[in-house]
């Protein structure tokens, strides 16, 4: 098959999106297919890949883009083209940050409750959120195309928020390279990195890697912290990515956990801090489905998470997972590190995160994502 893929910047080291497409992108290669990507910007490990860029010149609203990536794909005859939620022009629809409507509702949860009502008035007629509705519009509008939903709780999304039918919808969870990403391929590099971390063999440490801080629940997780440290309990918290550390770090400070959190910034290759960490700690506003907890996962840490995340439907509260029903409830989730800090249970539930990931592995996303490309082909071919 000629398969093209649509995102804005092709290069791993932006998120998970990108992430998740890099991968993708070089399986389908490897099975034989023949991948355009279409993006406005390509990273430097991209353009050596064995695939065929075209890069997408347009002005940096996201409408611009959706517009420019339709007119470079559409004259390349292409069996597939596959969006990663940029664009409109395509056979298959997958967002991978789910749905933009959604995501700006859980947002207004992060501000006071006074404050939701006034947001939720003018934000009806800031030019961005305009765009963005108009975009959608394109996007959900039906054309034929497959709505690829990377768990329930985002298909759900597409329904209520959207208006589209449920019959257009495969709901495929992200997948995980669970050879990569393994207890085995951890072990050699965890005293190593704990002792270059500081972080002594008495003490538990706990581990969030993410991108926008607010989002994934940071300021959560440092309050939990608090009490945590003021019973003196062996555990430390390292962050991996994010902007501003400074402010961060200042912030760290106010609350008297400089010595118990630590800011590293962004990583190339978390593998290490996976194997360097006891536990996984991601208490988001909202996920579609986390990538990091299926990797932490897959490296045999037990997991806290929120229901906020799609991942969390492939957990069983208790057995292979904590999940939390309220984002916002620290003492909860202070209560979960706790619990994690016993060995016996930390052991028990790291070893099932495991197993239940061993299920999504990557190569069976790869197949799934080609049995809805067929579809699309049998479709046509009707």
């Amino acid at each position: 098959m000629k398969v093209g893929l649509v995102l804005e910047r092709f290069d791993p080291s932006r998120g998970g999106r990108e992430q998740w497409t890099f991968l993708f992108a070089q399986r389908l290669a490897a099975r034989g297919h023949e991948v355009h990507v279409a993006a406005r910007e390509f990273s430097a490990e991209a353009r050596r890949l064995p695939l065929v860029l075209h890069a997408v010149a347009c002005a940096r609203s996201a409408e611009a883009f959706a517009e420019a990536a339709a007119g470079v794909v559409e004259p390349l005859g292409l069996d597939i083209v596959h969006d990663m939620g940029s664009g409109w022009h395509c056979d298959v629809f997958q967002p991978h940050g789910g749905s933009q409507a959604a995501l700006t509702e859980r947002k207004l949860t992060l501000d006071a409750w006074w404050i939701r009502g006034l947001k939720r008035g003018v934000q009806r007629w800031l030019p961005r959120q305009r765009s963005f509705r108009r975009l959608a519009e394109r996007q959900y509008a039906d054309r034929g195309q497959i709505l690829l939903a990377l768990s329930e709780s985002v298909a759900d999304d597409f329904v209520r928020l959207h208006g589209v039918s449920r019959e257009r919808i495969r709901v495929v969870y992200n997948g995980v390279d669970t050879d990569r990403f393994s207890p085995e391929r951890c072990a050699p590099c965890r005293e190593a990195t704990r002792r270059a971390l500081g972080v002594g063999p008495w003490e538990r440490l706990a581990l969030i890697v993410a991108h926008n801080f607010r989002l994934k629940g940071v300021p959560a997780l440092l309050a939990a912290m608090g009490p945590l440290a003021a019973e003196v309990l062996p555990v430390r918290l390292l962050v991996l990515g994010g902007k501003r550390l400074a402010l961060w770090r200042r912030r760290t400070a106010r609350l008297g956990l400089t010595q118990t959190v630590r800011f590293l910034g962004p990583i190339n290759d978390p593998l290490p801090y996976y194997a360097a960490a006891d536990l996984y700690v991601h208490p988001t506003i909202y996920d579609a489905c986390s990538l990091v907890v299926l990797e932490a996962a897959a490296c045999g840490l037990p997991i806290i998470t929120t229901r906020s995340n799609g991942a969390a439907e492939l957990f069983h509260d208790g057995v292979d997972a904590r999940l939390l029903d309220d984002p916002a409830n620290v003492g909860e989730l202070a209560a979960s590190i706790r619990a994690l800090l016993d060995e016996p249970t930390r052991q028990r539930m790291g070893a099932a995160a495991r197993q239940t990931v061993a299920e999504h592995s990557f190569e069976r996303n790869v197949e799934r994502i080609i049995d809805v490309y067929q579809e699309v082909l049998r479709r046509r071919a009707r």
